[in-house]
């Protein structure tokens, strides 16, 4: 159903609010639009400043029931997503001194415990390798590898050096990636700019893949398959190809759980994590706005917690069958 003249307007002000003043990315701008509008069209064009907590109450439970194409029901951050679409309009709508429902009597629902998937040693080290080896699992040296697979060999090797989202990996461009130092500066979700450094593994593999190149592009990383697009000319690589191309290559390398360039991602912090960097440190390198996001990774990396365990766990029980071996010990000489 059409929405009415005055929520059309407000919500159209609400958006270009979001993006000018906010500086809200395109996406996410699209995302409040779609989320709003779900809302609104449910209450059938109900006036802004006519929701009620019980408008909410029924929504979220129209949300919990709503089932996709699949038939499977929203994820709970998903329906928060709407849920802080919402909240965020109503904040915007004080800001103007309109009168509406207060924004702070909508909360958000309660997120299990995130369960973060990452990469162990040996499987990275697989996963790592697997441009570079052929059929019989022996490894090739660069010179050797075609220019696709030195490019996917960069690829990996920048993922987990700077721990990149995959989007910020794909828009990467030669002019911002300085090889002749060991970082440079990318700019994340909100437009916010942060430092990445790269490892001498990752340096090498950009330059032996950028020495290879003789194409006008100023993308990092472009598709050379022009037959697999039908194009004459080269492109960058777009989020989806780049997660591709990893899922190809943990399957190259024997990994049977799902990676995705994500995984990557998790892996880069986690490792950080175990060899004893603070966690203030890696949301610095990760991109994190809030802490509280970049402290699912500490319950996998707690060292502490394991060296309690190790010398406390059981330690009665130790002591007795220590104790019974030395009377075991005794008895023998004796004898």
């Amino acid at each position: 159903m059409a929405l009415s003249a005055k929520t059309s307007t407000l919500l159209g002000d609400f958006l270009t609010y979001l993006e000018v003043e906010r500086g809200r990315s395109e996406k996410t701008v699209r995302n409040y639009d779609f989320y709003l509008h779900r809302f609104f069209i449910w209450t059938e064009g109900l006036d802004p400043q006519k929701i009620t907590l019980d408008h909410v109450r029924k929504y979220r439970v129209w949300l919990n029931r709503l089932k996709d194409e699949r038939g499977q029901t929203l994820k709970k951050n998903t329906q928060n997503y709407h849920l802080i679409a919402l909240r965020s309009f109503l904040k915007y709508l004080a800001k103007r001194d309109i009168k509406a429902l207060a924004p702070e009597k909508i909360e958000l629902a309660r997120m299990p415990q995130r369960i973060v998937e990452f990469l162990e040693a040996h499987e990275l080290d697989r996963l790592l390798e697997a441009p570079t080896v052929d059929e019989h699992g022996l490894a090739r040296p660069s010179d050797a590898l075609s220019l696709i697979k030195l490019r996917d060999k960069a690829i990996l090797e920048l993922l987990f050096s700077t721990g990149l989202r995959v989007s910020e990996l794909a828009s990467l461009t030669k002019d911002m990636v300085n090889l002749s130092r060991d970082e440079f500066t990318v700019r994340g979700k909100g437009d916010k700019p942060r430092v990445v450094f790269i490892s001498n593994q990752a340096r090498f593999w950009v330059k032996e893949y950028l020495a290879h190149r003789h194409d006008p592009e100023p993308y990092l990383f472009v598709n050379h398959d022009r037959a697999a697009d039908g194009r004459d000319s080269e492109r960058c690589l777009t989020p989806r190809s780049v997660q591709r191309i990893v899922e190809r290559y943990a399957r190259r390398a024997g990994i049977t759980k799902r990676i995705t360039p994500h995984v990557l991602r998790h892996t880069f912090a986690t490792d950080l994590l175990r060899n004893g960097a603070d966690i203030r440190s890696v949301q610095e390198m990760l991109g994190h706005s809030s802490i509280t996001t970049t402290q699912v990774y500490t319950h996998l990396t707690d060292r502490h917690l394991q060296k309690v365990y190790a010398e406390y766990h059981g330690k009665g029980r130790r002591a007795g069958l220590q104790s019974a071996n030395n009377r075991k010990q005794k008895e023998e000489k004796e004898d």
